[in-house]
């Protein structure tokens, strides 16, 4: 497929593909090594919400992958993995750095 791209952190990684929608569409991979399901789903809660509080540019899938890490990491810690996921992937709204290296 193309545009295809993905973008990993030690938490967390994003997959990030162009859908041609005028709204992005987010998918959440927890796997069993993050923990049980209370831990996974309070996982999948808070990256909802730091997703849902970003200002993300329209037009993308993203589907976030969850290491065994991210079950002990704080809120922001998440928040800023993800927030710099999205940086590096150029999917916040009005960024201008990318933080990808010319």
């Amino acid at each position: 497929m193309r545009g295809r791209r993905r973008v990993r952190h030690q938490l967390l990684t994003m997959g990030i593909r162009p859908n041609d929608l005028p709204h992005n569409r987010f998918g959440f991979a927890i796997g069993k090594r993050v923990g049980g399901a209370v831990v996974r789903n309070r996982v999948r809660r808070r990256l909802r919400e730091i997703l849902r509080a970003l200002p993300l540019a329209p037009g993308h899938d993203l589907v976030l992958t969850s290491g065994a890490t991210s079950a002990t990491a704080t809120f922001q810690e998440l928040r800023t993995a993800v927030d710099w996921c999205a940086r590096r992937a150029g999917l916040l709204a009005g960024a201008r750095n990318t933080g990808q290296s010319s």
